[in-house]
């Protein structure tokens, strides 16, 4: 009887642990906000110390990203941008307004969340863009990629001049 009794609470013991460790590790990748976000002085928020982020405004060359560059008028190039934007599953429009876009993008598979900045400087004649994920140290490309399909999808639209 006390052999039965020993054996049930190990497997309780057994199965509370290892639902323990499974809250851990998800509150451990879950998503926290996005951190510092938005212009500052001119220019998009660096990049944290984590290879995940790409920046136009970066000085480290392994994080930078050319900006858009516009092709036409400042102004059908931020509605074409944003026209787009709103096509893409999983995203979503946090701040939209004349001269800056926060734009949240979610994996598909984990829901991690990416905050994708752009900020149009019409005197410049370009767009800076940041993308940047939230969680993880690594992103495997997928900020970099991101960035250039988006400019890729513009320029075949013609408000962004080619690379």
């Amino acid at each position: 009887m006390a052999q039965i009794f020993d054996d049930r609470w190990r497997e309780r013991g057994s199965l509370w642990l290892l639902g323990l460790s499974l809250v851990m590790v998800f509150s451990a990748c879950s998503n926290h906000g996005p951190g510092v976000i938005g212009p500052q002085g001119g220019k998009l928020a660096p990049c944290p110390d984590q290879p995940n982020c790409v920046c136009s405004d970066a000085a480290d060359p392994r994080r930078r990203v050319a900006p858009f560059v516009l092709q036409g008028p400042a102004a059908e190039a931020w509605q074409a941008l944003e026209a787009h934007l709103t096509t893409l599953r999983r995203v979503q429009l946090v701040t939209v307004s004349p001269f800056y876009l926060h734009a949240v993008f979610r994996s598909r598979v984990f829901g991690f969340s990416d905050d994708v900045e752009f900020y149009l400087r019409p005197q410049a004649g370009e767009i800076a863009v940041r993308s940047a994920s939230r969680t993880g140290y690594f992103d495997f490309g997928v900020n970099r990629r991101r960035i250039e399909a988006i400019r890729s999808h513009l320029t075949g639209l013609g408000v962004l001049k080619g690379s």
